[in-house]
């Protein structure tokens, strides 16, 4: 690549060597190999998937075509559960990031003059991903049991009839998405508070701005991006699970979510088809509730 440069009358031409394209290239081969065996190939297996249909004398074994009605049936057929399972998600989004934000402030803010207390909190906020998230969901299945604890201390304070229970309820799979997604959402928010120039808080102070109109009108912003991505990694995989809201951990028969269909019409009824285009337009669902969240938050670079 040649450089031509202007000096007074006389034009002067640097060849500046051309970096070999090749080893750019090298360095992205694994990359992009381990994107097409394990998102592409299997995307693309679970659209053809989900326009087969069923094998005339095989049952659970289906036939190529391109049967899009499936996409209408299952939307018709599980649209309640389709809502719930967002719902669901939005409400544990909002409770996780309502108990993780001070929890971030308080370990990422104040207390950086004690790191020893620092380094503490953060080990009990990842602490629990040294815990399986099945046997995390299973002891609260047992804590908040008919004969546990809290149940029992809730019927003495009339706050929970005789006859009532928590688990199987709506609000114990909120509660259950809430307590497994918290550190999701924390350690975002931690690492951008970490980050934050205490200065611009003692210059709110020091221009006379009360506590909350500078927490309002600085700290929020500058952990604008924190909360962004805290969201993203609790509302997604909390809008695909399926183990909090199985009958067998929180759940119940009607707070059933999308992912319990999938893995029923899967594991259960060798529906493949419907479980697929269930598992298509969950995917396609959150991709546009993200692709809208992101360019309205102004963080597009997250993408």
């Amino acid at each position: 690549m040649a450089i031509t440069a202007f000096t007074g009358s006389a034009t002067v031409q640097e060849v500046v060597p051309r970096k070999k394209s090749w080893v750019a290239l090298v360095l992205l081969l694994p990359g992009l190999l381990y994107l097409v065996l394990f998102f592409l190939v299997p995307l693309v297996s679970l659209v053809i998937t989900s326009l087969e249909v069923p094998s005339a004398t095989t049952f659970g074994q289906y036939e190529s075509a391109f049967n899009w009605q499936t996409y209408g049936t299952v939307v018709g057929q599980y649209g309640t559960q389709i809502l719930r399972s967002f719902l669901y998600a939005l409400l544990a989004t909002v409770f996780a990031l309502l108990f993780s934000y001070p929890l971030a402030y308080f370990i990422g803010v104040k207390a950086r003059r004690w790191p020893i207390l620092q380094g503490l909190m953060l080990v009990l906020v990842i602490a629990p991903f040294f815990i399986s998230f099945l046997l995390r969901t299973l002891a609260w299945k047992a804590i908040l049991s008919d004969d546990g604890v809290v149940v029992g201390a809730l019927k003495a304070l009339s706050l929970l009839g005789p006859q009532g229970h928590f688990t199987g309820t709506p609000a114990a799979v909120v509660f259950g998405l809430t307590y497994n997604f918290i550190p999701f959402m924390c350690l975002p928010l931690y690492t951008t508070l970490e980050r934050l120039d205490l200065r611009y808080l003692e210059a709110g102070n020091d221009l006379y701005a009360s506590p909350f109109h500078t927490f309002r009108t600085v700290t929020i912003p500058l952990s604008l991006p924190g909360i962004v991505s805290g969201t993203l990694l609790t509302f997604i995989p909390a809008a695909g699970d399926y183990v909090n809201a199985s009958s067998e951990f929180l759940g119940g028969t009607s707070s059933t979510m999308i992912g319990n269909v999938i893995q029923s019409n899967f594991l259960v009824q060798l529906n493949y088809p419907a479980a697929a285009a269930l598992s298509i337009i969950l995917m396609a669902i959150i991709l546009i509730i993200v692709s809208v969240y992101v360019k309205r938050s102004g963080t597009d670079d997250l993408l």
